[in-house]
């Protein structure tokens, strides 16, 4: 019986392999079977970092606007300030408030005492609601 030629089909698939592992070193660019390896690794880790890469920017903007809170006002806090831009209906993402908290500090504090404004309305008002109800 005579011998079948695979043809350029392997070959296709190996060179594909092979550009993505180009930058690679040692026998991890040059060998088929450690290239295939190398690949799975690769592909499964950029796909975890993705995930790590998210976490650890909100970690960064979470850091930045407590700090300029903080320096703000000696009570009060990262928590509290999210709590109450959620209550005001500010919907102001983290990204968004940390590029504020670098680039114009002034604003952030604008925010922050005004909702400490508003808290504060709100709180003297229910303290007349109960003083006017207890009577």
């Amino acid at each position: 019986m005579t011998r079948i030629k695979r043809g350029y089909i392997a070959r296709r698939r190996r060179t594909k392999i092979r550009l993505f592992a180009s930058s690679f070193r040692g026998a991890h660019s040059r060998l088929t079977r450690t290239i295939t390896q190398q690949k799975i690794r690769a592909l499964a880790s950029a796909y975890r970092d993705r995930g790590r890469q998210k976490r650890n920017f909100r970690q960064l903007w979470i850091a930045r606007i407590n700090a300029v809170i903080r320096s703000n006002k000696v009570d009060y806090s990262y928590s509290r300030f999210i709590h109450n831009l959620y209550k005001r209906q500010l919907l102001l993402n983290r990204k968004i408030l940390a590029q504020i908290a670098i680039l114009n500090r002034n604003c952030l504090y604008m925010i922050s005492n005004e909702i400490i404004k508003y808290e504060d309305c709100k709180e003297s008002s229910g303290m007349l609601k109960m003083e006017f109800s207890g009577e």
